[in-house]
């Protein structure tokens, strides 16, 4: 499932560029791109990744193909592993936005690349926050943060803590919202936030298969009491918006000083006009909120692997880089001493010391049911 929608714009139509459905075969040159992510996603690519490194490398292409979920893309790696049985040509390159755990034995049987091995010239750039598996190649990052209006909290005054966020909340009722964490992960971040807070600020006491209805009601209950308390100092006395952009919207509106959102989210919504230049945007630095990175896999028996590992080191270059920012709103997949000093400096309140990832499966669960019966037991969660 992808992680969210947020202002699909028609970007690649504008630019004359089409998303083109695979050929039956795999063309010489013609790098064979599956994306898991959004549209927004597909449209840098399209208008900033295409262009520029068709550009930069004569006789080779990009055929960005929308996967749709990941379900979609999981199957198409399921081909490619029967392909790699078989000696035959598993019809793509490179897919973006994707686990390769997902492939059952497709490590084990050597089915994608090992970037450790595979010697390219900015491996050694990537942040090591970053990091995942060597068959998983991070080159773009999101992250939930705090976006607050400047023309009503100075940001000298923003709270950097969790202890001082929840001070601020209730000192200013009314004015702080974060959706229901079934509808949208930067309200879903922000009560994952408060788990940890709970639990020693240790996001290493979570691991996606470490829950146990005990472990849960253990950890999960203080957290749930923390926000039942603060309910009475969000807006309109205790209010949940259904999603990530209705939290965007209000603070657009002014109806709101302050929410949780995504850093992409909201870098786009400023660059968009959606929210004002005067929005400001800071992470906490006690223990940030919940993000994570996106992942690259290169197929080990693509008819143009090389081509791929290419493609794959030209996304970690400074000019592409940059652009994840500026572009796309996201942060870089490598350490930020690799983008110039005057995004270093103009993005310097959301570099992030660290990027916990809370795990899905079972917890998720947990927290959403918890969620609405112990803090939010009048609001219908179909709604």
């Amino acid at each position: 499932m992808k992680r969210r929608h947020f202002l699909i714009s028609a970007a690649s139509i504008a630019a004359g560029v089409t998303i083109m459905p695979r050929m039956t075969f795999a063309a010489e040159g013609v790098i064979d791109v599956y994306f898991t992510s959004d549209q927004n996603v597909i449209d840098f690519w399209t208008n900033v990744v295409k262009p520029k490194f068709e550009a930069a490398n004569a006789g080779l292409t990009l055929n960005l193909v929308d996967g749709g979920d990941g379900a979609g893309v999981a199957a198409i790696g399921d081909r490619a592993l029967a392909a790699l049985a078989s000696g035959t040509d598993p019809q793509a390159d490179l897919f973006e936005g994707f686990d390769t755990r997902v492939t059952v034995d497709g490590i084990a049987k050597g089915l994608y690349v090992d970037f450790e091995k595979a010697g390219l010239s900015n491996y050694s750039k990537i942040n090591p926050l970053a990091f995942d598996i060597p068959t998983n190649l991070p080159y773009r990052g999101s992250q939930v943060l705090l976006a607050y209006d400047t023309t009503k909290l100075d940001p000298a005054n923003v709270p950097k803590t969790w202890a001082d966020l929840v001070a601020w909340i209730k000192a200013n009722p009314g004015q702080f919202i974060y959706n229901r964490p079934n509808k949208g992960g930067s309200g879903g971040n922000f009560v994952r936030r408060a788990i940890y807070e709970v639990n020693g600020k240790d996001p290493g006491k979570f691991t996606v298969d470490n829950f146990t209805p005990e472990f849960g009601a253990e950890a999960l209950k203080p957290a749930f009491d923390m926000l039942l308390e603060l309910a009475p100092s969000l807006f309109d006395g205790g209010a949940y918006t259904s999603g990530n952009t209705q939290s965007l919207q209000l603070l657009g509106q002014s109806a709101v000083t302050m929410i949780p959102a995504w850093s992409d989210q909201a870098l786009s919504a400023i660059a968009q006009g959606v929210l004002p230049e005067t929005t400001g945007l800071v992470q906490l630095q006690d223990l940030g909120l919940p993000g994570g990175f996106t992942k690259l896999a290169v197929l080990s028996n693509g008819t143009n692997k090389d081509a791929a590992l290419k493609l794959a080191d030209f996304l970690l270059t400074e000019e592409i880089q940059s652009a994840v920012l500026t572009e796309l709103g996201g942060f870089p997949g490598v350490s930020w001493d690799y983008v110039s000093a005057d995004l270093r400096e103009k993005f310097a309140d959301i570099i992030p010391q660290t990027i916990p990832n809370f795990p899905s499966g079972k917890w998720e669960t947990a927290i959403n049911d918890g969620w609405y019966r112990a803090v939010a037991p009048n609001v219908d969660p179909a709604s």
